[in-house]
């Protein structure tokens, strides 16, 4: 990027009130954006699409019941795992540089998870692909943060928002279609001709720039650590939602997560180059846009899980109809980070948050009311348009807080912190759900008491995070007087 023409006017020049714009040589950055949004979209819309099509997959491979916990688990492992590394990886090896690296490696793990004939096959392709993920999706975030600025950045983190609300959604529709019609394996070889279109334009709208930082002294110490933290807590979360909070399975890696974070705050205070930088830890903006990130998607998760059970498991909806109920909820997605793409410019960052956390509160008080029997749709869509709605809200809020400030040099760890609360608030949810909804998720369970004590403690974790975001959240709103780079 080249800064601004600034020209001086001659003395006595009446000064122009409203310049024309000079033409714009990187119009082309939107399109860009297109296609950044467009690889995460993949990264999305994976989740859920594998997370439907489990059951396909278990009749195809005989999946043990171990195994079938691991073809999710080992993604969302690595991914939560790695992403601090990757973000740090990001910022030394350069946005665009790590971004087709991860790119690339995701594109052929998703190739060798389609292709997988044993259960190790398949989790090794799964593992493969969180690896990649983590590098791919703070660089992805790092580059949009760097490339647009002012309103700009605001509109960008937008879209980028209802990508990652709405995708989970779409994710559904996505895996039903594909699992009721060719089979389980395209719901991995769908992501072959989106890799290609992307590692083939991406290169030619994002340019090359210098490392913001150099690898030279790379806290490798302070890597290992919050990657250790990582990935024990999100480790220790998804066996709470197996076996139970009070099982060795559970609080062991839990406990060790605690330890590991100890020592990386230790180690960081006596390196030259940490991985974290301490005042970043401090700083308001980075925190409470990580904070608002993992109450958001605690309760976004925990929507997602609770009703595709509820619609497969107790109203008897295929995989495909499922899919197509969760259509006006990515629209929902997508409406309400658009909503918060503007009032987070004129109301400001804690009325955005709050009136988004309110939203989604309002929608999990309706859901607590899930009938056992009846037109099921009707029953599900007010809550759960409601609710993700308020999340898409909150989604925008968290990227806009967290980013708003952030240091070309260190965008993309502040990226990769944002994105490993999105990571530990999806475990945290599946596991509070997998736990207060017990009692209805069985296959011979009959009654929706769980779903609905679930869905009250959603609605309690939003108006707690909507009353929080009050006064934890910054003043104000992003910056106006920043101005984008190039052109309108």
């Amino acid at each position: 990027m080249r800064p601004e023409l600034i020209i001086e006017p001659k003395p006595g020049a009446k000064p122009e009130p409203h310049p024309k714009p000079e033409h714009n040589p990187d119009s082309r950055r939107w399109t860009a954006l297109t296609l950044l949004c467009l690889a995460q979209f993949m990264l999305i819309i994976d989740i859920t699409a594998v997370n439907l099509a489990l059951p396909s997959m278990t009749t195809g491979l005989s999946l043990s019941r171990q195994a079938l916990t691991w073809v999710p688990a080992a993604y969302t492992l690595c991914f939560g795992g790695l992403l601090l590394l990757g973000g740090r990886l990001a910022d030394g090896l350069g946005r665009r540089r790590a971004f087709l690296l991860g790119l690339a490696a995701f594109t052929v793990a998703s190739l060798a998870s389609g292709l997988s004939h044993s259960a190790g096959e398949l989790i090794a392709g799964r593992a493969v692909q969180g690896v990649a993920a983590a590098l791919l999706s703070p660089a992805a975030l790092s580059i949009l943060t760097t490339t647009f600025h002012g309103p700009e950045r605001t509109k960008a983190l937008g879209v980028w928002g209802a990508i990652s609300g709405a995708g989970a959604a779409v994710g559904v529709l996505v895996g039903g279609a594909l699992t009721s019609g060719p089979g389980w394996r395209w719901v991995f070889f769908v992501n072959l001709p989106i890799g290609l279109v992307v590692l083939t334009l991406l290169p030619r709208l994002v340019p090359a720039a210098a490392p913001a930082r150099s690898l030279r002294g790379l806290d490798l110490p302070g890597a290992l650590a919050a990657t250790a933290t990582a990935a024990l807590l999100v480790y220790g979360l998804i066996h709470a939602g197996s076996t139970g909070w009070a099982t060795a399975a559970t609080l062991l890696p839990l406990a060790g997560a605690v330890v590991t974070a100890g020592t990386l705050v230790v180690l960081e205070r006596s390196v030259k180059q940490p991985l974290l930088r301490p005042g970043l830890l401090r700083d308001r903006s980075v925190i409470a846009g990580t904070a608002v990130m993992f109450a958001a998607t605690i309760i976004l998760i925990t929507g997602f899980f609770l009703i595709s059970w509820y619609l497969q498991h107790r109203a008897g909806y295929s995989a495909l109809k499922t899919g197509l109920v969760y259509l006006p909820v990515a629209v929902a997605t997508g409406l309400g980070a658009h909503l918060a793409s503007h009032s987070v410019g004129h109301l400001g960052f804690r009325s955005t948050a709050c009136a988004g956390f309110t939203l989604a509160a309002v929608g999990a008080l309706l859901l607590t009311r899930l009938p056992a029997s009846g037109n099921a749709a009707l029953a599900v869509l007010p809550g759960f348009i409601l609710l993700s709605a308020g999340v898409g809200m909150a989604l925008v809020t968290a990227t806009t807080v967290a980013l708003h400030q952030a240091d070309q040099r260190e965008a993309g760890v502040v990226s990769a912190l944002v994105n490993t609360g999105h990571e530990l608030g999806s475990a945290l949810g599946v596991a509070l759900a997998s736990v207060l909804a017990a009692s209805s998720l069985g296959t011979a369970a009959t009654g929706v008491g769980g779903f609905r004590t679930a869905f009250a403690l959603a609605a309690g974790i939003a108006l707690a995070a909507a009353v929080a975001a009050l006064g934890a959240l910054p003043a104000g709103r992003p910056d106006p007087a920043a101005r984008p780079v190039f052109g309108r």
